[in-house]
């Protein structure tokens, strides 16, 4: 199909269900489709939305271009779950407003949710175009019931200021002191320049700026999307993406960034996060983007990332389908430094029957089903590499080198190219001398290392062929032990 702006800004009641559903059927039986997370029943998956607990169940909602593998007109669906690891479809949730007047005529945009009384509030960025084509960003505001109905509003919260371009949007909701506040990414209309902007109401209808936020960065690009505000043991972590960040800035591979900052506090009347750090990368690898971080009623810090960046292709796209969503990981800090871990319903999917325990040998599993989860313990002072989806000259590496303080990801041999002109290597530095601690989820083409606790998480997207399925070391001799479970679907 040609992607014309007219085919991706088609109506969705101008497609047909014949057609609806001959995409959702290839994308089910894509020998790439993941089958433990968030994935797309059919179409472009894009950021997640809405991460929230409502009426005794975790909320996410994920942006989405049902009819393919692009970026079109945009909807918001729904999933909800009891443990944050078994996801039930509830279905499109916000569709695009089908009258050229809506504020979200050419698409629901991304956004957030908060359990207000008896109802969910959901907060997005209305894409609304003139006739010329001339983008309005509409902060837009809609209702979810206990049983899962979306009433939108009829009118719109607010929308850009002078200051800010078109590209003014991604709002959060968070409430402080009895106050309702807004934190949205933002770019200067006159040096187009990205920052942060917040914004308070008493009411969720009158709105006023609070102003750009202080979070301790001069130099932020041209665009920062998806911001979050969330409270990890007591200290105040932002959450963003900045498009155009200068790497003398913040070190980065990826075609953008997505970074974090830990601050002491964060005062709302003043816009500022209270004595920032140093800006991080919050995954060291691939294809993580846009993610969303909320505080559950227990004040416990949750993440969900979008698997797939801006302005990339994937093999997939040549079946019609696009990225899925990452685990949820639980957030803790450590000396300053963010730990993402898999929540504890995780070993929940583990099929005890199958589990097998590995050490000292060549091969771990000769033969997976690239649907499992690994745990490996390696000692320290070993230098070799863990192959993942390995055969007749194919394999994911996880390079080590316990002695120095280095693992790299090597996805170059894995199959299919994916986005290689950023790299098909990303690396990191552990203490050296000391062993190895690694938690590894494969769901068929989406990998997720955690490393040492979750100080270090790579997340990536790899394309194997069918056989290219066991599990190895590169080396004979190495000291090690590793653990291994196949998972059940979710």
């Amino acid at each position: 199909m040609e992607w014309t702006r007219a085919t991706r800004y088609r109506p969705y009641a101008k497609w047909s269900a014949r057609q609806l559903l001959s995409l959702q059927a290839q994308a089910a039986n894509s020998p790439y489709q993941m089958r433990y997370h968030i994935r797309p029943q059919s179409g472009l998956l894009n950021d997640p939305n809405g991460f929230s607990y409502f009426n005794g169940c975790y909320h996410v909602f994920y942006q989405a271009f049902p009819f393919g593998p692009v970026h079109g007109m945009k909807s918001w669906f729904h999933l909800e779950s009891p443990d944050l690891v078994h996801w039930d479809n509830r279905g499109l949730a916000i569709e695009p407003g089908p009258d050229p007047d809506s504020y979200d005529n050419a698409g629901a945009y991304s956004g957030s949710a908060m359990a207000i009384g008896n109802q969910l509030f959901l907060m997005y960025t209305g894409n609304h175009r003139t006739d010329d084509w001339v983008r309005i960003p509409y902060q837009c505001g809609a209702w979810m019931d206990a049983d899962g109905r979306v009433t939108k509003w009829d009118h719109y919260l607010f929308k850009n200021p002078a200051q800010f371009s078109e590209h003014f949007r991604d709002p959060q909701i968070l409430k402080h002191d009895g106050l309702y506040y807004c934190l949205l990414g933002a770019q200067k209309a006159d040096d187009k320049t990205g920052h942060l902007d917040l914004w308070k109401s008493a009411d969720l209808k009158e709105w006023e700026e609070v102003g750009i936020v202080d979070f301790g960065v001069a130099n932020a690009g041209y665009m920062i999307e998806c911001p979050n505000l969330v409270f990890v043991d007591g200290k105040a972590v932002l959450v963003f993406c900045p498009q155009g960040l200068d790497k003398q800035v913040a070190a980065y591979d990826n075609i953008y960034p997505n970074m974090y900052v830990v601050g002491d506090d964060f005062d709302f009347v003043h816009a500022k996060l209270v004595n920032p750090s140093p800006m991080k990368n919050l995954d060291d690898g691939f294809d993580v983007y846009a993610s969303q971080c909320f505080n559950a009623p227990d004040g416990t810090a949750y993440a969900i990332s979008w698997v797939g960046l801006p302005d990339s292709t994937y093999p997939t796209d040549t079946e019609n389908w696009a990225n899925c969503l990452s685990q949820v990981k639980e957030l803790h800090l450590v000396n300053g430094h963010l730990l993402q871990q898999p929540v504890k319903a995780m070993t929940s999917l583990r099929r005890s029957a199958g589990e097998a325990q590995v050490a000292n040998q060549t091969t771990i599993v000769p033969a997976s089903n690239n649907q499992y989860e690994l745990a490996v313990k390696i000692a320290a002072n070993q230098q070799g590499s863990l192959q993942l989806a390995a055969g007749e000259g194919y394999h994911l590496d996880l390079n080590f080198d316990t002695a120095a303080g280095q693992l790299t990801i090597d996805r170059g041999p894995s199959g299919a190219s994916v986005n290689a002109d950023y790299g098909t290597t990303r690396q990191t530095m552990l203490p050296a001398g000391h062993e190895l601690f690694l938690r590894v989820f494969v769901d068929h083409s989406l990998c997720e290392i955690f490393v040492n606790d979750g100080a270090h998480v790579f997340t990536l997207r790899f394309f194997a062929p069918d056989q290219a399925t066991a599990i190895r070391m590169s080396t004979e001799g190495l000291d090690y032990q590793a653990h291994y479970w196949p998972l059940q679907q979710m």
